[in-house]
């Protein structure tokens, strides 16, 4: 099983403001920078209960008719998503990603900010795409919080776009 994150981060590595608002990330219909590509090859998606609520509040669901297991402990009300596609899961991140793989997943893609800590930390994370955004927020939610040991990364690719905008891939050592 391949487990990915593709994910925006302002220059000082927040992936959003601290009330959860992304009004600092490029909206869609933007320059691309090789997410259509990247969904592409993803069979589900592994999001966390806040990246859930706030996808909801989009003009559009964003991940078309891929699986996408919601983590959560608590009650979740899926019927804003559509119908079929969205589940709510609970456990470690190793249990999920067994579970998943044992449907025929090959390629996870991971989102939300607690979500990529958990599996990271796990150890099952195989490959970052971060793009920054030329911005600084100064504050909000960050992408990496504390890990129990060095995590080494293997840089494989950087493009930078006419935007400003700077994407940078990994492979998880």
């Amino acid at each position: 099983m391949k487990v990915s994150v593709f994910i925006g981060t302002s220059v000082d590595g927040f992936i959003a403001r601290p009330s959860g608002e992304l009004d600092f990330l490029p909206t869609g219909g933007g320059e691309p920078h090789g997410y259509d590509e990247f969904i592409a090859t993803v069979d589900a998606l592994v999001i966390g209960r806040n990246t859930f609520e706030t996808v909801l509040q989009f003009p559009a669901w964003p991940y078309g008719e891929k699986r996408v297991a919601v983590l959560s402990t608590r009650p979740l009300d899926l019927s804003a998503a559509p119908a079929g596609t969205v589940e709510k899961m609970s456990g470690e991140p190793a249990g999920i990603v067994a579970e998943l793989a044992s449907r025929g997943m090959n390629h996870l893609y991971v989102d939300g900010g607690i979500t990529i800590q958990q599996f990271l930390r796990a150890g099952l994370v195989d490959r970052l795409v971060i793009t920054r955004v030329p911005v600084l927020i100064g504050q909000g939610i960050p992408l990496f919080g504390a890990l129990p040991r060095d995590i080494p990364l293997r840089h494989i690719a950087t493009h930078h776009y006419p935007s400003g905008l700077v994407k940078t891939e990994y492979e998880v050592s």
